[in-house]
């Protein structure tokens, strides 16, 4: 059976990981034994045939004592660009009451939403020209007291 890579940046999320494992000077199943994930998974991360989940992705972060932001930036979870942006993804990805799945609906609908007010923002309406007709006497009404 032909094994499948997940995708680019899942299979740069598992070399960083592993760099960052190698530098932390802890085995695979060091890690495993820290973060509660199983070395066949840890594994398969490391070589991009897995994608974490945030929470994992935290656990992750935690036992190798990095920036679990950086984790998510790396993972394609959370933009680089916009620290506005990732305060909210944060936000929501470090809410423990909510599910995998719902954390990553509200990431989708939040990030179409502000898909939406930039092209909003970014697109100027064309100024309506006003038209005088001949024969129409326009009449201003002034309010007294």
């Amino acid at each position: 059976m032909a094994k499948i890579k997940v995708g680019k940046t899942v299979e740069s999320l598992g070399e960083y990981l592993r760099e960052q494992r190698v530098n932390a000077q802890l085995s695979l199943r060091q890690l495993a034994e820290q973060t509660g994930v199983s070395n066949p998974y840890l594994s398969q991360i490391e070589r991009g045939l897995r994608r974490p989940s945030a929470e994992v992705l935290q656990q992750l972060a935690k036992a190798l004592r990095i920036s679990a932001e950086q984790l998510y930036v790396q993972a394609g979870i959370l933009n680089p660009d916009d620290g506005q942006v990732r305060s909210v993804e944060l936000a929501i990805l470090g809410d423990p009451v909510l599910s995998e799945r719902q954390k990553q609906s509200l990431l989708d609908v939040y990030q179409s939403f502000r898909t939406v007010a930039e092209n909003i923002t970014t697109a100027t309406p064309e100024p309506v020209p006003l038209i005088e007709e001949p024969g129409i006497e326009t009449t201003t009404i002034i309010k007294g007291d």
